[in-house]
């Protein structure tokens, strides 16, 4: 292998959002299958489109039009909030997107305005997690504003939680979205076509039948890529956990003391790295480091190795106790949690190889 990479089982991710998407679908929700952990993948996006997801989420302008350059013509919808700067792009290619701030919405208006359309957008109330949204006590004001600006329509009510915070969805919180819709409605003479409650974070309360009626919409990213939900990492049942691995090549190999020699300072980042003496260790050096992915969100597939730690360039993993299977040139395989993903999927120096679906 040339470089480290990521293996994506486009069969898998299909699988997950199929299965997704019949948990929510029985519920009477809408699923956007969220593609920015993946950086707008194009393939990735089709697989999820395959599995039935009725559009795709992304939170990126460049990743939106990459998916778009690369023919992928389903509904977008802009997760993160739009910049002021954004406006235009944002209007010539999301179909819908994520609002909270009066400005921006004037400006999408006269993008919009210009190009003859109306574009649709989901307010985004604060239920407590402190990230995005409109606070509860300035919510029907705020919508009382929007509702006069032509070029954008109100299509909807959204939320997001544990992302910041780590507030957890819960029947009375997501109750609590849902009463604010009805007093939208009742205060503005208006029907909300989308309550959207937020991402996999959803998936408990939905199994367990605690998620309001109402509430028809959820962005899920992590439990279709990932196969788990994000309220405690969980494995997701139904799902594969494995779509994605990281794969990297073992450039040294030999035996070393477990603790560093000599006087001892900080690391290259700043941090003051702790050790356990446990000996001379059989240690790997692979060629993947901390600028090309989350260390901490890599694990070995392999249950005899162990990460140490990582360097800019290098992730250092003890391969004593697989007892000299481990060689210069071999394959290591990582599997990779959500942050871990991310960069990786993000750093150009790491290679995506895509199987499975024709290797579309």
């Amino acid at each position: 292998m040339a470089r480290p990479y990521v293996s994506i089982d486009l069969d898998k991710i299909e699988h997950n959002a199929r299965s997704i998407v019949a948990l929510c679908g029985a519920h009477g929700i809408a699923v956007t299958g969220v593609t920015k952990g993946t950086c707008g993948h194009p393939a990735v996006a089709r697989a999820m489109l395959r599995g039935g997801v009725q559009s795709l989420g992304e939170s990126r302008m460049e990743n939106v039009a990459r998916l778009r350059d690369a023919g992928v013509r389903a509904p977008m919808m802009l997760l993160r909030l739009p910049p002021l700067s954004e406006a235009e792009q944002v209007v010539d290619q999301a179909d819908v997107s994520l609002n909270s701030e009066l400005a921006v919405l004037e400006a999408l208006s006269a993008a919009a305005r210009r190009r003859g359309r109306v574009h649709p957008v989901i307010v985004m109330l604060d239920l407590g997690d402190l990230r995005e949204g409109v606070w509860p006590d300035d919510l029907v004001p705020f919508v009382r504003q929007a509702l006069r600006l032509p070029g954008v329509r109100v299509a909807g009510l959204g939320t997001n939680l544990g992302c910041y915070g780590g507030v957890v969805p819960s029947e009375e919180n997501m109750g609590r979205l849902v009463a604010h819709a009805r007093e939208i409605e009742a205060a503005c003479g208006i029907r909300l076509a989308w309550i959207s409650g937020g991402s996999s974070n959803l998936l408990p309360l939905l199994a367990a039948g605690q998620l309001p009626e109402r509430i028809n919409h959820a962005r899920i990213g992590e439990a279709i890529l990932l196969g788990r939900e994000t309220t405690h990492r969980r494995p997701w049942p139904g799902t594969h956990p494995d779509a994605f691995r990281l794969h990297a090549e073992v450039i040294e190999e030999k035996e070393k003391p477990s603790l560093p020699i000599g006087e001892r300072g900080e690391d290259a980042f700043g941090r003051e790295p702790r050790f356990e003496d446990r000996g001379e260790r059989e240690r790997a050096l692979v060629n993947v480091g901390r600028e090309d992915v989350d260390v901490d969100g890599v694990t070995p597939v392999d249950p005899r190795l162990r990460v140490l730690g990582a360097s800019s360039d290098y992730l250092i993993v003890d391969v004593t106790e697989a007892r000299g299977a481990v060689r210069v040139g071999d394959e290591l395989v990582f599997s990779l949690d959500y942050a871990a993903l991310l960069a990786a999927m993000t750093s150009r120096y790491v290679e995506k190889r895509v199987r499975g679906a024709g290797e579309a």
